[in-house]
């Protein structure tokens, strides 16, 4: 179960993840990120203080979004990461490649 909700934090677009992202559900967070990109937000927050999971689908999301972000300047973190979720992020390299912050306080002070 996913539930994805999209809010405004200032300048900054947050996508608030809560629950676990596999095959089926990630195509809701793929859409959350496409629409906030579209509607030309240049500074982007996923919390994930409450993502309990995320398989390679879900990984997949965020890998495709990684040039089209630089292309287009704009400015995204992924925060709140639990250890078993970032270990993944740092297994497959995305934290070389993703701002990831510990806490979504971090995150939004980097975005600024």
């Amino acid at each position: 179960m996913i539930d994805i909700k999209r809010k405004k934090e200032g300048q900054i677009d947050v996508i608030v993840i809560k629950g676990e992202v596999d095959a089926s559900s990630s195509i809701l967070l793929d859409n959350a990120i496409k629409e906030t990109i579209e509607k030309g937000s240049k500074r982007i927050m996923i919390d994930c203080s409450a993502l309990e999971y995320i398989s390679s689908a879900g990984l997949g999301v965020f890998m495709s979004y990684i040039e089209e972000m630089k292309k287009q300047k704009t400015k995204f973190v992924v925060s709140g990461l639990n250890e078993k979720v970032r270990h993944v992020f740092e297994i497959l390299g995305l934290d070389q490649l993703l701002k990831i912050t510990v806490t979504k306080e971090e995150g939004l002070t980097f975005l600024k």
